[in-house]
């Protein structure tokens, strides 16, 4: 199923990411760039050379206890079937960013979770991860990322969508700690605020936000 909702992002706009604190500071020589979000079945090369770079292939909460070359063929498995583990987001045709995106219930450590709580997660999905490539942050694809989410997750039958952001309390954000997302991004998305969480991304703390869909 193709999902794709071209944009055109023109550089210069401002700080989109969700991040706060953080002005725009690169440019980019090409000018505008069109921008699709597509799910991640049936492009594994794709998400394998965008997750390459960091050396990780978004497994520590989908199954933490496989080896290096298990977690690469539970992923690769994953992008070979319906829903997919999550979407790919591309500028101008290049893979740009990740989020991952999937049923609640094939995300081990959240089902066994003692710092994120439970509130109805009957045919909940949950958004859990957002990566951006370097040379393609600060442009936005934040926001595209989790639109492309939402409506992959909607197109898959999915009622209720949640995620476990980090409250920056007006504080500067890494991109490392902001792995998660920001509670600003997801509120951004029509995402309410539920419970705060006792889980922690660089030290802040994390809240349970969740967004109906039907």
């Amino acid at each position: 199923m193709d999902l794709s909702r071209p944009r055109v992002a023109a550089i210069g706009d401002g700080d989109h990411s969700g991040l706060p604190g953080q002005a725009e500071s690169e440019s980019d020589p090409r000018g505008a760039v069109a921008i699709e979000v597509l799910p991640a079945v049936g492009r594994w090369d794709h998400f394998a050379s965008l997750l390459a770079q960091s050396g990780c292939v978004c497994m520590a909460y989908r199954n933490s206890s496989l080896d290096t070359l298990g977690r690469l063929e539970h992923m690769r498995g994953l992008c070979e079937r319906e829903p997919g583990p999550g979407v790919l987001a591309f500028a101008d045709g290049e893979v740009a960013a990740w989020c991952s995106i999937a049923p609640k219930c094939t995300y081990r450590a959240l089902v066994n979770s003692r710092t994120i709580p439970h509130v109805d997660d009957a045919e909940a999905w949950s958004a859990v991860c957002f990566r951006v490539r370097p040379g393609f942050r600060r442009r936005g694809l934040m926001h595209d990322l989790l639109d492309g989410a939402i409506e992959h997750a909607r197109a898959s039958g999915a009622i209720v969508i949640e995620g476990y952001p980090v409250d920056p309390e007006g504080d500067r954000v890494d991109q490392t700690a902001a792995y998660v997302g920001t509670v600003g991004l997801f509120e951004a998305h029509g995402f309410e605020r539920v419970l705060r969480t006792e889980g922690r991304s660089g030290g802040k703390r994390r809240w349970l936000v969740r967004r109906r869909l039907a």
